[in-house]
């Protein structure tokens, strides 16, 4: 998926969930990370075809995403911190859910690791930058505030 629609559809799920500003925001940084780390693909042909290669491996992988959130889960469930110093916890839960949520939406339109970092699932349902992932993101967005509002989801 294009930046953008990881931005759109993780902050729209995560306002719709939880109706808190911040945490959408959260997530929406987080929506970008897995590809912010990996970096931008080269112009050069030679080289992007070796950045294709390592593309959605180990940084799309969700247990490095999942592992410091479960730590930082049963922090804020256990009470260790005093409350004053648990925001910035609360805040990287949802940058995490973001970049769980954009290895979930890549899985839609093409393969992620997902137990095992090496083999890799997923649906292939459009090509990134076709119409149709821009109807699958307008149709999801639909889906979602429709929940909402007659499921209150």
């Amino acid at each position: 998926m294009k930046w953008i629609n990881h931005i759109v559809v993780t902050g729209t799920l995560v306002y719709l969930a939880t109706l808190d500003p911040l945490s959408a925001v959260s997530s929406m940084a987080g929506s970008v990370l897995p590809d912010k780390i990996e970096g931008r693909p080269p112009k050069e042909k030679k080289a992007y075809w070796q950045w294709r290669k390592k593309h959605r491996t180990i940084t799309h992988w969700p247990v490095i995403y999942l592992f410091p959130m479960a730590i930082i889960l049963l922090i804020l469930h256990k009470q260790y911190l005093p409350t004053e110093y648990t925001f910035p916890l609360h805040l990287g839960v949802f940058v995490l859910l973001g970049a769980l949520l954009h290895i979930l939406e890549d899985a839609v339109c093409g393969k992620v690791p997902l137990l095992s970092r090496k083999k890799k699932i997923g649906l292939h349902l459009f090509r990134v930058t076709s119409v149709g992932e821009y109807i699958f993101v307008v149709g999801l967005l639909i889906v979602a505030i429709l929940a909402r509002i007659y499921i209150g989801f």
